[in-house]
């Protein structure tokens, strides 16, 4: 087992839900990992708590560059005992199927499907020799519902929705818990301005969010919420 002190790892965490997350588990003193691939937004959360909480260390790495995500975890490994990982990292359009270019078709699946993908392996190996570890998916409700407009994101969740469960039944045995969170409409600058000046009020806030993830993470019981849907009490947009 490694004797390293413990530590979350969260990607996407510059902004929106994964920095909320960030600030909600600093604060309730878990060191976190931030990941993402900006260094000067990931830099910018940080500081924004510095006066309350340390325990932050940033880890810039863009998750479409897969090449890169086992060095990514290796070094970490050398200082840290990552005992959860939370996938948030994500993007999206919000245009008919027919606009949405081969390019852009890529880009979605690459950072949403395959880069998650890529992440969840380089811990398999590390959480099965610790004894145990937490896989925290942040998906959408989008994974399981018509959504117009978001048929490439909608298929990038749907399919790490699928992955996950299979991956939750092969890694039991090795008490590994693989938790999925479908969130509904969430105020982030994942949606446009416009969107957000129209709907804002209609949304869940990602403090919100952050803190019902964190209660789950901190769960210390058999019991393993496996899939959870939030929507805001007005339900979808």
């Amino acid at each position: 087992m490694n004797n390293n002190s413990k530590a979350v790892w969260i990607t996407g965490a510059n902004s929106g839900i994964g920095k909320s997350i960030t600030h909600q588990f600093a604060q309730k003193d878990v060191f976190c990992l931030a990941s993402g691939r900006r260094e000067d937004a990931l830099f910018k959360m940080k500081n924004e708590i510095k006066d309350i909480s340390q325990n932050i260390e940033i880890v810039p790495f863009d998750i479409a560059n897969t090449n890169e995500i086992s060095k990514i975890f290796d070094k970490i490994n050398k200082k840290y005992d990552v005992d959860c990982l939370i996938n948030n990292a994500g993007i999206t359009t919000f245009t008919p199927a027919e606009k949405d270019s081969l390019e852009v078709v890529n880009s979605i699946i690459q950072i949403n499907l395959i880069g998650v993908i890529a992440v969840i392996q380089s811990l398999i190996p590390h959480f099965k020799k610790r004894g145990g570890g937490i896989f925290i998916n942040i998906l959408s409700v989008a994974a399981t519902k018509v959504l117009r407009n978001s048929s490439v994101y909608s298929a990038s969740k749907a399919g790490l929705l699928a992955y996950t469960n299979v991956l939750r039944e092969e890694v039991r045995k090795y008490n590994i818990k693989v938790i999925n969170i479908l969130p509904g409409a969430t105020k982030t600058p994942i949606w446009s301005s416009e969107m957000l000046s129209k709907y804002a009020n209609q949304m869940m806030s990602p403090e919100d969010l952050a803190s019902f993830i964190y209660s789950i993470y901190n769960l210390d019981s058999m019991l393993v919420p496996e899939e959870i849907t939030i929507r805001p009490i007005g339900g979808d947009l």
